[in-house]
């Protein structure tokens, strides 16, 4: 049971939330785990006192139900107990009361949609306040440019250059053509031109400073597959840091080496995964360096190792939680343009000829 907002017991994927009182304006929140230790049936006939230890309870503990009956809160457990604790003791010992939700990172398309204008470039002074405001924008196609959509992407390169940005050649050239048979481009041995699914990462890790912008313009469709899917990154670690702070923690203080090694081109580049300058909430500089096929072996210690595999692999798993994508199908002549320090993105496998170009770009 997973109960709506403002309800008397929400059950969420790790705690509950209760509210007290008849107004149900007050709230508190309990992880499952202490729920569960705390409230279970484990008790001496005699004496009354707790038989169970925390430590006796699986590590993948969930609440799967509860309810308010009278003056109890009734929970059920995913190792099939169930525990009832007074509210009135709850209220008494709750650790989190009032506690404030951090939203997960947004997947609704709408605001960070727009529409190219018949002819003219003046979208793109809307095109960068968003991706500056939301750290993306999608830009669906006008009919020129679903007509001949090759044709449009220097003038494009060249409308986003008079409002300041600068295309930022890489080891692949000025403008990559991501396609599988591509002749034109250096270095291709790397999985973006392949036709091969390619998980949440963000672009040019290994080196020391990555480009801030990066536009990927729809060319040619796939005959199947290829949707794209970007997460916001800040609004992630914001999400992750409210459910585990010393998660967190690590990721801005680890330092992670990201080394990309290809026939004509190695580099290597060791820095944590968060970059922050002030607390996450408001931070002066915020930037994600996040890429499976790049890293290489860690160098923690081995007393932090579970725990440093533990904070990356939930953060990436929060992340992977499709509830919280951008997904979208870039169309011929269509494009988005993401803030590659904020942003991680990802597309799926595809078979048939598609096409896409990628552009670098800093402010």
């Amino acid at each position: 049971m997973s109960a709506t907002p403002g309800a008397p017991v929400e059950v969420r994927d790790q705690s509950i939330r209760v509210r007290f009182g008849d107004d149900g304006k007050k709230h508190a929140d309990f992880h499952a785990r202490w729920l569960r230790h705390h409230g279970g049936a484990e008790r001496h006939p005699v004496t009354g006192e707790r038989t169970i230890c925390s430590a006796d309870l699986p590590d993948d503990l969930r609440a799967t139900g509860a309810e308010i009956a009278g003056d109890q809160l009734k929970v059920r457990f995913s190792d099939g107990t169930e525990a009832s604790l007074s509210l009135a003791w709850l209220a008494e010992e709750a650790y989190a009361e009032g506690r404030i939700d951090v939203a997960p990172p947004p997947s609704e398309l709408g605001p960070v949609t727009v529409q190219m204008p018949p002819s003219g470039d003046a979208f793109i002074d809307e095109t960068i306040a968003g991706v500056r405001r939301d750290g993306i924008v999608i830009v669906r196609a006008n009919e020129r440019s679903k007509s001949d959509p090759a044709s449009t992407t220097e003038p494009l390169v060249q409308g986003f250059e008079k409002r300041g940005l600068t295309i930022v050649p890489t080891h692949f050239g000025r403008i990559e053509d991501l396609r599988t048979d591509n002749t034109t481009n250096d270095n291709t041995d790397q999985l973006g031109y392949t036709d091969s699914a390619i998980q949440l990462h963000t672009d040019q890790p290994f080196i020391a400073d990555p480009p801030r912008y990066q536009i990927l313009q729809g060319i040619r469709s796939a005959t199947t597959g290829g949707e794209n899917f970007i997460v916001d990154g800040l609004a992630a670690a914001r999400w992750h840091e409210s459910l585990d702070e010393a998660d967190v923690e690590l990721l801005r203080t680890v330092p992670v080496r990201f080394h990309r090694k290809q026939k004509a081109f190695t580099s290597l580049q060791e820095r944590p995964i968060l970059e922050v300058d002030g607390p996450l909430s408001a931070p002066k500089h915020f930037q994600i360096r996040l890429s499976y096929f790049t890293v290489a072996p860690y160098r923690v210690s081995f007393a932090r190792m579970n725990a440093w595999y533990r904070a990356h692999d939930r953060f990436v798993r929060l992340c992977r939680d499709e509830r919280n994508q951008y997904k979208f199908v870039l169309g011929p002549g269509d494009f988005v343009i993401y803030d590659n320090h904020r942003m991680l993105h990802a597309r799926k496998g595809f078979s048939g000829p598609r096409w896409v170009r990628g552009i670098y770009l800093n402010p």
